[in-house]
Formats: structure tokens, sequence, C-alpha cells
């Protein structure tokens, strides 16, 4: 192995007691290979199976707290107790060889389809559609209903207790209902839960706090929860670098394992603010020092770029379409092999590769997103 690279192959230990064999994370990556009942498919067991055992950490595609949460065709559930033999499926697989499992909980918010939720009826934090799809008014969700949610994401995670995950990651990134309520685009609310920014991480932090006192409850081995968030929104009103660095602020007071930050581009920088010429990893790790660790990701491919982005001080480096082209990545890197890391997808490489058809059809039929040959 290329001595260079050692520090990516370091064993890591969380606040909770979660060891891990090395830096590498499997980023939460959308598969839509699930069952219609929300179960995991056979295909999606074989895919995680064949990414697990040399990352240290995978986290699963986000999962449904509740009915009114799914997010997208082909995604799987954990929103009840039917669902565990399920979700203990994928994270038997995943520990089998060795990778620690963590389970991504979520509620899509104003961005399901209404094919998906019960009466068809669309929620969020407030009634403003998503520009993703600007025809569609969501309804705002009661105080009731957000606190029965709240509540749904505690039930999750014990689900994911009893499953034997060794985690769970707390989806507020990418546009979803969490978000949904910490952004001022969403979230019009003049409650306890919207209005000026403290208001509108109320339930972020709540949901948080749940978790937390579910898995003092209920977990008896080391038990680790991380939080995911996207650090800026396009829209006007929008999430501002400002208002990212409030909540990493509020995170970091709540003994979590780790923030993991939602970029396209580790080196990204800001949109708004008053440093714009500094990565946006760079001033998250900074207000969040050394009260939680940060799982850094986004265009990293070769073990240079991971270890450039290890330089940075970020402690875990996630890779998501690295490993679906690749699954041999790490080991690679072990042993010396690293020219050899597969930057391409070639056509008849899906049996191979063991990609569910809904991921290969995605990524064949997707322009940019993967280099296919």
């Amino acid at each position: 192995m290329n001595p260079n690279y050692k520090p990516l192959l370091q064993s890591y230990s969380f606040r909770s007691g979660v060891h891990l064999s090395n830096r590498i994370v499997m980023a939460p990556m959308t598969n839509w290979s699930s069952k219609p009942d929300g179960s995991v498919s056979d295909e999606e067991v074989q895919y995680y199976g064949r990414r697990s055992g040399q990352v240290g950490l995978v986290v699963t595609a986000c999962a449904y707290v509740t009915p009114n949460g799914k997010g997208f065709h082909g995604e799987f559930g954990a929103d009840r107790d039917e669902m565990i033999p399920s979700l203990q499926r994928l994270a038997a697989a995943i520990k089998a060889k060795g990778s620690k499992a963590v389970l991504q909980i979520f509620h899509g918010g104003r961005e399901c389809p209404p094919e998906l939720v019960p009466g068809g009826e669309v929620v969020s934090a407030g009634s403003v559609p998503s520009p993703n799809n600007p025809s569609l008014t969501p309804r705002a969700l009661s105080n009731e209903e957000i606190t029965s949610i709240i509540k749904d994401f505690g039930d999750a995670t014990r689900r994911a207790i009893e499953a034997g995950y060794d985690g769970v990651e707390i989806h507020g990134a990418n546009g979803y209902l969490i978000q949904q309520f910490f952004s001022p685009h969403s979230n019009t609310r003049d409650d306890q839960w919207g209005g000026n920014l403290v208001k509108r991480m109320t339930f972020p932090l709540a949901i948080v706090d749940e978790v937390k006192r579910v898995v003092a409850e209920h977990a008896r081995d080391a038990f680790l929860i991380g939080y995911r968030f996207s650090p800026e929104e396009a829209e006007t009103p929008g999430i501002t670098m400002a208002d990212t660095l409030e909540l990493v602020e509020a995170l970091s007071t709540k003994e979590l394992d780790y923030i993991h930050v939602s970029l396209m581009d580790f080196w990204s920088k800001p949109r708004t603010g008053d440093e714009l010429d500094r990565p946006r990893i760079e001033l998250i790790k900074e207000k969040a020092a050394d009260r939680v660790p940060v799982i850094g990701v986004g265009a990293i491919h070769s073990p240079e770029e991971a270890l450039k982005a290890f330089e940075t001080g970020i402690p875990l480096i996630a890779l998501g379409r690295e490993l679906i082209m690749d699954p041999d990545w790490v080991k690679k890197v072990e042993e010396g092999n690293e020219s050899e890391i597969n930057v391409t997808v070639e056509k008849d490489a899906q049996e191979r590769l063991m990609i569910p058809d809904p991921l290969w059809n995605a990524i064949i039929n997707t322009p940019g997103w993967f280099p296919v040959v």
C-alpha cells in the first residue's frame, strides 16, 4: 500500500463507542429498488452486501418513518413494526462482512409524490409548493401532526435498534421535511414551529432529542446518531450559510456522533455570507470545532482526492458514485492497486456490480450522471 494513504485506513471510534475499521463511509444513495409494500428487495440486499466489508461505515438510502412521508417509488420503510424483518435483512447483509450499518430515516414532506401517500395528501411545514413541483401545494401540518411525526422518528429509531443497526442518520438535507421546517422558503408558520431562525430549528432539534431519548431507553449496545444537512438553498428567501452555521452550533451541543454535510462538491464555496472564498466544509468544521465530527462528501473520486479532503481535518470521507462504479475501491487502495480503481461504468457490468434494475436504468439513461462506456 502507498504509505501516503494510511491515514484513510486508520480506525475511528465515535462518541457512542461505535468503532470503525477505517475512515471511508458509503454515502446514502437512492436506488429505487424496494418492493411496493416498503420491504427491502433481494436485489437491494445483494447490492449493499457487495459494497460492505471494506468501507468502515455504510449509510443506507433513506427509509420513511410514516406512511405520508414516502418520498419516491422503490423506497423502503421503517414506519411500522412489520418492517423490522425487512430492515433486519439489510442490516445483516451490511454487517456480515464487518462494516457498520446506519439506517437513514426521513420524511419527504412536500417532495412526496401524491400517489405514494395516504389520500394523495402531501404535507409540509407550510403551504408553499416545491420548486420541483410548483403545481402541487402541500397542506401545512397541524401541531398535533408535527408532534406525531417527531414520535415517528423515535419509533423508527427503535425499529433500527431492534433490527440490529449500529446507528441512525437523521436526514435533514436535500429539501425533505426536516429541511422544509428549517427553511424560510417552505416554513411560513407563525407559531412555535416557525417564524424566526430559532423557531425554524425547533422541529429538527426536537427530532434529535426524541431520537436520543429512544436510544437511551432501548439501545443495549453502542448506537450512534448522526444528522445530515444541506448548507444552502438557491431560493430567496432560503437557507443561507449563516443560517446553517447557527444550526451547526445548535447540533454541536447535542452530543451527536457526527454531522454529515450533503454537498455535490467537497470544495464548494458559499452562495451567501462574509467568507465567500472559503469552502463551506471549512466553515462548518470550524463552527463544529471539536464538539462533533464532520463527514465530508462530494466529487471525491480517487484516493489522492480523498487524502486531500482528509487533510483538512475532516475525519471521515464519504464516497457515493465511486462505490457504485467500484465496490472494491478500499481494497484496491489497501493492496496498492489504486491505479486499477474503475472510474467508469461499462454497459455490460450490471450483474458483476450487483446493481438493481431501477438504479441501473437511471445510470444508463441519465446523461452525465455516470461516465458510461
